[in-house]
């Protein structure tokens, strides 16, 4: 089983926008930290964009990077149901791989922080460029808070599950595709087993 991270096991919000924040005063640059994390999921460098010339992002992307691990990492908790959802998985046998847009050491960082027990984690991917990761791990399925992780499930050959708990409401996500739209992860555990149950029964 393939999960997204943030805003699906993790939320970040408070983390990025505390990195965001130091950013803005570091560079002299106005950014508004609350408005962005109302969008999380494209890569870094995609919102970057919003608030600077493009000649800029790359020295701003890495002194993003150098501040995250002391200022955004430590303040990460774990999405409701986050622990169970993991659980749940690992209860039938399965492994469970994190494929996240956020770069592989923070990524890692957050786990290790969070306690979550995950076979791999893979970063700096997002979208469709997912699908690698997920094909080679052999998910089953994809739970993301995106529609770019529809994307994703769909280029791994993944069932694509989705959580309300980022920028898209049950509704969208099913619009855009999702084969299951959930309200969050605290009714994955129960998804999962029926799931699970219903495939061992053909």
């Amino acid at each position: 089983m393939g999960f997204d991270l943030d805003m699906t096991l993790a939320d970040t919000r408070s983390g990025i926008a505390a990195v965001y924040d130091e950013l803005s005063s570091r560079l002299g640059l106005p950014i508004d930290s609350g408005q962005i994390i109302t969008r999380l999921g494209p890569p870094l460098e995609y919102e970057l964009a919003n608030w600077m010339p493009a000649e800029a992002i790359p020295a701003a992307a890495t002194l993003f990077r150098e501040i995250y691990p002391a200022v955004g990492v430590p303040v990460h908790t774990a999405m409701a149901g986050a622990y169970e959802a993991i659980a749940a998985v690992r209860a039938r046998g399965g492994r469970v791989i994190v494929v996240t847009g956020k770069n592989p050491r923070d990524a890692a960082g957050t786990v290790e922080l969070l306690g979550l027990e995950v076979d791999e984690v893979v970063g700096s991917v997002f979208g469709a460029a997912k699908g690698s990761a997920l094909a080679r791990f052999g998910a089953a399925a994809y739970v993301g808070d995106h529609v770019a992780d529809i994307e994703a499930a769909r280029a791994g050959g993944a069932m694509s599950v989705t959580v309300a708990t980022g920028p898209y409401t049950v509704g969208e996500l099913r619009e855009h595709g999702a084969d299951v739209a959930l309200g969050d992860l605290t009714e994955f555990a129960d998804w999962f087993v029926g799931w699970r149950t219903r495939d061992e029964l053909r």
